[in-house]
């Protein structure tokens, strides 16, 4: 650990960012730990009632302030963002590396990918606000004005903080948005010092309140804010959306997925096995739109689990600041949490094929080796969340058994098929019951393209055009040259009467 990490980090520890400053919380403070260490690094703080209210007022004057401002201004100081972000990446990803495992280069790549949000949402926003209609009226300007919700609250998870904290700000921010952050308690620091990124912004357009639940449903509850994006499990996700529509508060949810990964004889085995245990692995299996169940065809079947066997025992796991592919849990309840579907697959019938432990070699930190399973589909592990490096792999005969087996979920968000049948391709895009389809190349996202999901997955999306409109509403506006007495008002001619009135 370089000598400036532990200096920043005990500067930030314990802070709140509000109206542009890192302020000591005065709430109760709460341990965060290396995850690969088990070591106290620093620590969080409750945001207090006091300090909700100073940053629900900050925000509110400072999004008065940005959208009185151009568009054109606001897309350059979103590309100053964008610029300040790839700068501080280094700093962010080692600090969110020891707040919760990723290794390096992952949490590195999410400064990045946050930036390349703000550039792309810096320029959509420029280019439209609305639209003008052909009028109802002859010789009115009719339209339609696009603008802000107001403050929205952002609540994001542990797994990756800055990408969908950005996500969610690059929209909310290019549509004249402001926004308060609520990190999770994981990985609080993270989020305090990529606020660095927006300090060229007017103070409160963008805070941090750190803090548990009770800190975020105090936000989503406030009166003055105006709007809720959310990531996390589906009982929360109903939780904060039923608080949200007590004032009828736009609500982006993202909760949960379970995806399936289908791959068919036509597929390349060796490749599809590569891909499937990044799909399955990547950040320790900590990704919403993780490949949590295998349905793969009988005539590759054994090949196949064979392959990602051999994959998955090749994985370096360590210290995501070593020279590793495989980090930590982010915490010890998560892999206790992952080792108990683990033991009710094998009490259900599952098989082991490799992994299924703690590695030996690393006593210390919350480590679990990747694990394939194979399974049968009524078993528990194939259907809600696993969230942890697990990859169960069910027989099937054909892909309309697949296909019926990937949608018999309650969770609609991704799916993946390995395929070099163009027919098959087609069905699956067609026929599979989610917001997100990779056919032969998992987990791949674009700025441009909206994310999200079906079912209990969520509502909403969140990039592309459908992510601006996610944080803007719309206003009617009719606008008449002159101002002329109008042939529809009072008095009505008798002629429109009821026949026979008198």
């Amino acid at each position: 650990m370089s000598n400036r990490i532990p200096q920043r980090l005990s500067t930030l520890s314990g802070r709140q960012y509000i109206a542009g400053e890192w302020v000591v919380g005065t709430g109760p403070r709460h341990d965060i730990i290396d995850p690969a260490t088990e070591q106290v690094i620093a620590q969080y703080a409750d945001a207090s009632p006091d300090e909700i209210e100073r940053a629900v007022a900050a925000a509110n004057q400072a999004q008065c302030e940005w959208w009185s401002t151009s568009a054109l201004d606001r897309a350059t100081l979103l590309h100053d963002v964008a610029a300040r972000m790839l700068d501080l990446a280094p700093e962010t990803g080692h600090f969110l590396t020891i707040e919760m495992g990723k290794p390096y280069r992952e949490a590195n790549w999410e400064g990045g990918a946050s930036a390349s949000a703000f550039r792309y949402y810096a320029e959509l926003a420029r280019n439209d606000q609305g639209r003008v209609t052909g009028p109802a009226i002859a010789g009115q300007l009719q339209m339609v004005v696009k603008e802000p919700l107001g403050t929205v609250v952002s609540i994001v998870p542990f797994n990756f903080p800055m990408l969908l904290a950005g996500w969610q700000a690059a929209a909310a921010l290019a549509a004249g948005n402001a926004v308060i952050i609520k990190p999770s308690e994981l990985t609080s620091m993270t989020l305090l010092a990529w606020m660095s990124a927006f300090e060229g912004l007017p103070a409160g357009l963008v805070q941090v309140l750190t803090g548990g639940a009770e800190v975020g449903a105090a936000l989503v509850a406030h009166q003055h804010t105006q709007a809720v994006a959310f990531t996390g499990s589906v009982k929360a996700a109903q939780s904060v959306a039923a608080a949200a529509s007590q004032r009828f508060k736009p609500a982006l949810i993202e909760a949960s997925g379970n995806d399936a990964f289908i791959v068919m004889p036509s597929a390349d085995v060796e490749v599809a096995a590569r891909g499937a245990a990044f799909a399955a692995f990547l950040n320790c299996g900590q990704v919403c739109t993780s490949a949590e169940r295998f349905y793969v065809h009988t005539d590759v079947h054994d090949a196949f689990v064979a392959e990602l066997t051999k994959q998955a025992r090749a994985l370096r796991i360590g210290s995501g600041l070593d020279k590793v592919d495989i980090g930590p849990m982010a915490s010890q309840r998560e892999r206790a949490r992952v080792e108990s579907i683990v033991t009710r697959a094998i009490e259900q019938g599952a098989t082991i094929v490799t992994g299924g432990r703690r590695p030996p070699h690393q006593p210390t930190g919350w480590f679990y080796e990747p694990t394939v399973l194979t399974t049968t589909h009524d078993a528990d592990i194939m259907h809600g969340e696993c969230f942890g490096p697990l990859a169960p792999v069910c027989r099937v005969s054909s892909l309309d058994e697949a296909i019926m087996l990937a949608n018999d979920s309650e969770l609609g968000l991704g799916a993946n098929i390995y395929t070099n049948d163009l027919a098959e391709a087609f069905q699956a895009v067609n026929e599979i019951e989610t917001g997100i389809v990779w056919v032969n190349t998992p987990l791949n996202d674009n700025d441009a393209v909206p994310f999200g999901g079906r079912k209990f997955t969520g509502s909403g999306r969140e990039l592309g055009a459908e992510g601006l409109e996610q944080f803007r509403r719309s206003k009617m506006v009719m606008i008449s040259p002159t101002a002329e007495a109008d042939p529809e008002w009072f008095p009505y001619p008798d002629d429109d009467a009821f026949p026979g009135a008198r």
